[in-house]
């Protein structure tokens, strides 16, 4: 049996050297990077300073507002700031990352600790994820800025359909799990507290939603975004896991996948303190003061206010990536 509890542990430990390495290591920082944001601090009119700080409250408010909307912080900053701060986009796509990764870390314990998050499920699918994520980013550092600004708002856009047309099933229906779910033993029991009892669950379609998964991983490292916006249909509507497993092994995925795309941008020199600083601190603050904001909000009412959010980035982005709306 895996012992979950362990392996998180020792996951924890490598994501936290690696955010330290990052943060604590100047050299390992680009120079002609580092050239870049002088330059935009050194052109702008308002001192440099005030980038940061924007940045964080920024932030902030996306981090209330991705608790309330239900998706991740990665979906919303990278179209928006990439779209609004005079950063270059492989700068926000590589904070993206850690901002989605951040927030993984710190959801993780509580899951595995609640037996929501099923390390048997997250494995198989995080090692294909991961393998892809770092293709992704090599191919996105690889193509010219404006492409990937088009097709970041396309992929923001066909998001936005994701979000305002899919359901969600507490319980799907899993008649008989397949052949390929049996042998790895992806199945499990989990207490439902709202009914008072426990669940056993399994899946299905496992070989399809592997599948998946490596698109998913491609455009997670191509675009820096995360991918619990993808994950989550695919493990629930696709694959026949509960919706709380759903929910909980997706976003304990991200602290695997984003980890590993996140190095092929700390490599090129695209991770930089004065972009990841301020918004790990804002999304995370922002968190906190979204969780105590959702039990008196009305969370489908926000959810279209992320969703509408989410669709002007989107223009906005593709509009840029077009060179229509400089």
């Amino acid at each position: 049996m895996i012992n979950s509890k362990s392996f998180f542990n020792v996951l924890l430990i490598i994501s936290s050297l690696s955010l330290l390495f990052i943060f604590l290591n100047p050299s390992v920082f680009a120079s002609e990077g580092q050239d870049i944001v002088r330059g935009v601090a050194s052109g702008s009119n308002p001192p440099w300073w005030v980038w940061p700080l924007s940045l964080f409250v920024v932030t902030f408010i996306l981090g209330i507002l991705a608790v309330l909307g239900g998706v991740g912080g990665g979906v919303l900053f990278v179209p928006i700031v990439g779209g609004f701060f005079p950063f270059h986009l492989d700068f926000v796509r590589g904070a993206g990352l850690l901002v989605a990764l951040s927030g993984a870390l710190a959801a993780g314990p509580g899951l595995l600790k609640r037996n929501l998050a099923s390390l048997r499920l997250a494995l198989p699918v995080a090692l294909i994820a991961s393998s892809a994520a770092i293709v992704g980013a090599m191919i996105g550092l690889a193509m010219p800025t404006h492409i990937i600004q088009t097709l970041l708002g396309a992929t923001i856009i066909f998001i936005v359909v994701i979000m305002a047309s899919a359901k969600k099933s507490a319980f799907p229906n899993v008649p008989k799990p397949d052949t390929l779910s049996q042998s790895l033993g992806i199945m499990g029991i989990y207490r439902e507290e709202s009914l008072g009892k426990d669940i056993e669950w399994r899946i299905h379609r496992t070989p399809q939603g592997l599948v998946l998964f490596i698109a998913i991983g491609i455009m997670a490292g191509m675009f820096g975004l995360g991918a619990g916006w993808a994950n989550l249909p695919v493990l629930n509507l696709l694959m026949g896991a509960p919706l709380k497993i759903s929910v909980a092994t997706s976003k304990f995925l991200l602290s695997i996948t984003d980890t590993t795309a996140a190095w092929v941008y700390l490599n090129e020199g695209a991770v930089l303190p004065m972009i990841v600083v301020p918004s790990i601190i804002g999304i995370m603050l922002g968190s906190i003061v979204g969780v105590r904001i959702l039990a008196k909000a009305k969370p489908k009412s926000i959810k279209w206010i992320v969703i509408g959010l989410l669709l002007f980035a989107g223009i906005r982005a593709l509009l840029k990536g077009l060179g229509v709306w400089e």
